[in-house]
């Protein structure tokens, strides 16, 4: 064929470098953005007074906890070897998972490795597509990731609003299954979710009523259960045969690790079979599983570690002027710089204090978290406050303690 020996010209494109290239440039200039925003974080080691982790009860430092767990690596060694669908499952899962769940009163619970993929894996295998899901405004990263995976109709409602959420659940008419997701006690604003009135609509509008009681479990209610079951206590109507499943955090106030999502016996089960991040998940190193039921114990038996705590948040709220009852104390101080200056001053002054930032927080509310463990002293929380009031005073600008409208976490 005439000319058949000849390639054809390619046209020229346009001269991109390679794209190693290209990646490593955008990246660096992402790091640099979010160093101009004052958004850059730093990993650091802890030092000075706690008052930014979530060790409520203090239970991470129990010396029976710490016994239980070295024990169990003797006995099981450091890891688990596989999934608990293989090789990975052990007695002390299931012992420990019984216990939590009669200290939760629900037929059955079911362990995970993290808070994290326990929220997946509710979010990602329950709600399906035709499905809607209602979420509060400032749930956190975990729930938001777990609805975006479950191809499930997202609906954001605002924070605490009982009202909106009614209105929006008549306004979004489904063949389907709706679930109303909320944060027992926010983690970054220690507010109180309205679980009465959303159980009531859940009843209303047949919805599953999903509750993540990951910085409530240990501390509040009789037993310590956390406010699910401090509702049924205070004869509010009951909300505990209203609530679908519940996630409750081992790596906060029970100061372990892992999460243990809590429920009847069938969604048990159904996690079981369908949970991807249940099924396809490592399990977890079984000394864990001892330290939890240690955990549950001191729980149990020394009632008054959580007493102290909500004693020592009360004399703090007092002492700064600031309302509300819970553990999670927010500095609202608005700008990235500002409150990492703030953070600065009193870290200098021997108290471990972040700056919390977005997206962990919305936009123009970064502040300081403090969260109150029940270790503290009266004297320490004292001294903690005048260097709170001496770093604001050098800064000089008001202080709020409300935190603003969340944008764009979605």
């Amino acid at each position: 064929m005439p000319g058949g020996n000849k390639t054809s010209a390619k046209p020229a494109g346009p001269a991109f470098p390679p794209y190693e290239d290209r990646l490593e440039e955008r990246i660096s200039r992402r790091l640099a953005s979010l160093r101009e925003a004052g958004l850059y974080r730093s990993l650091c080691v802890p030092t000075g007074i706690d008052l930014c982790s979530n060790d409520y009860l203090g239970l991470s430092q129990h010396p029976l906890l710490k016994a239980r767990m070295a024990a169990a690596v003797d006995e099981e060694g450091a890891g688990s070897t596989g999934s608990r669908l293989l090789r990975g499952e052990r007695t002390c899962f299931s012992r420990v998972e019984q216990k939590f769940a009669a200290f939760k009163q629900t037929a059955r619970s079911l362990y995970f490795s993290s808070g994290y993929l326990a929220n997946l894996a509710v979010l990602a295998t329950f709600p399906e597509p035709g499905d809607v899901i209602f979420s509060d405004e400032r749930n956190h990263a975990s729930l938001i990731d777990g609805a975006r995976l479950s191809r499930a109709e997202k609906v954001i409602f605002p924070h605490n609003d009982a009202a909106s959420l009614e209105k929006l659940l008549r306004e979004h008419a489904t063949g389907g299954q709706k679930f109303i997701v909320v944060e027992s006690l926010f983690s970054m604003d220690g507010d109180e979710a309205p679980l009465a009135e959303l159980a009531a609509l859940s009843r209303k509008f047949n919805a599953a009523l999903v509750v993540d009681e990951a910085h409530a479990v240990g501390i509040y209610g009789e037993r310590g259960s956390g406010l699910i079951e401090k509702h049924q206590q205070e004869k509010t109507g009951g909300i505990a045969d209203d609530v679908f499943v519940s996630i409750n955090t081992a790596g906060k106030a029970l100061g372990v690790a892992g999460a243990f999502v809590a429920g009847s016996e069938d969604a048990i089960e159904y996690l079981i079979q369908r949970g991807r991040t249940f099924v396809f998940s490592t399990a977890a190193p079984p000394p864990l599983a001892a330290a939890l039921e240690a955990s549950l114990e001191a729980i149990e038996k020394e009632p008054e570690r959580r007493h102290r705590l909500l004693a020592r948040a009360a004399q703090l709220r007092a002492r700064l002027g600031l309302a509300g009852q819970s553990q999670i104390i927010p500095v609202v101080l608005g700008s990235n710089q500002r409150a990492m200056a703030v953070a600065r001053r009193l870290q200098a002054e021997g108290f471990d204090v972040r700056a919390i930032r977005p997206p962990t927080v919305p936009e123009g509310t970064a502040r300081l978290r403090i969260s109150v463990n029940q270790g503290l002293s009266k004297v320490a929380l004292e001294r903690f406050a005048d260097a709170l009031d001496g770093a604001l005073r050098t800064d000089g600008e008001s202080v709020d303690a409300t935190p603003g409208v969340s944008q764009g976490i979605w």
